[in-house]
Formats: C-alpha cells, structure tokens, sequence
C-alpha cells in the first residue's frame, strides 16, 4: 500500500524531487518514487478495468432486458396479426354468405 494519501500527493512529490537540484536525490529515492508510481498505476488499471467489467455486466443486463421486451411486444404483435385475419375471415364468410344464391320463390300466378 501506498503511504501517500493520493494520487496528487505523490505526483506533487515526484515533481518536488525532479524540481530539485538532481545531485541532491539519490538513486535510492528515485527508485523508490519509481516503485510507487508504478504500484499507483497499478491501482489505477485495477479500478479502471474494475470499472469497465461493471460497465460490461450493466451493458448486459440491459441487452436482456431488452430482449424480454422484444419478445413480449413480438408476441403482442403475433397475437394483433392473429386476432386481424379472424377478422378478416369473418368479413369473407359475411360476403360468401351474402352471394349464396336463396332458393327464389316463384311469384304466385295472377
């Protein structure tokens, strides 16, 4: 773990130490600036790749979402479409019904 606060405090310390004269830092120090850039770039990554699989499963969630609701509106759909050619079968059957020729009677004779 880092013994910096933050990821400010340590880049205001790096840039402190590079700001100075560079007879005054020892390797010892750069090196161990070194390792805690590398160890906050590290956390860094985690939490950005943390973020991006949350991001991915709440992409993913939605995606099934979304498909439950396509097929919902699908089957409402199907079901609309059903209900629409019934009715049209009975208009047809109304119009056949009608053209069916009924046995005339024939007038009385005068």
């Amino acid at each position: 773990s880092l013994s910096y606060g933050s990821h400010n405090e340590l880049l205001e310390l790096v840039e402190s130490k590079l700001v100075e004269s560079n007879v005054g830092v020892s390797v010892d120090t750069l090196v161990q600036l070194e390792g805690h850039l590398e160890a906050a770039l590290s956390l860094t990554r985690a939490r950005k790749t943390e973020l991006m699989l949350k991001l991915v499963d709440s992409f993913k969630e939605k995606e099934k979402l979304l498909e439950e609701e396509n097929k919902v509106l699908a089957s409402q759909m199907e079901k609309n479409n059903l209900a629409g050619a019934e009715a049209d079968n009975m208009e047809m059957s109304r119009a056949q019904i009608s053209d069916i020729n009924l046995p005339v009677t024939l007038p009385l004779l005068n």
